[in-house]
């Protein structure tokens, strides 16, 4: 996997995670799962991977190895 998520799309997929998670806790009943789909941009931002970025070859990574 080569890294195509950059530090300002990283910091963006964080914030978004926190804020899924505290629907976690906001919500009441079923909906309240819904605060779990903050795992995927947190992992995005983790591993510096989105797989929905390939098949449109978006990179916002700007360091070239």
């Amino acid at each position: 996997m080569k890294a195509n998520v950059g530090n300002a799309d990283r910091v963006i997929r964080i914030l978004i995670a926190i804020v899924l998670f505290s629907l976690y806790f906001i919500l009441e009943g079923n909906l309240k799962y819904i605060g779990l789909i903050g795992f995927i941009p947190l992992l995005t931002a983790f591993f510096r991977f989105c797989p929905l970025y390939v098949p449109f070859k978006i990179n916002t990574d700007k360091v070239q190895k």
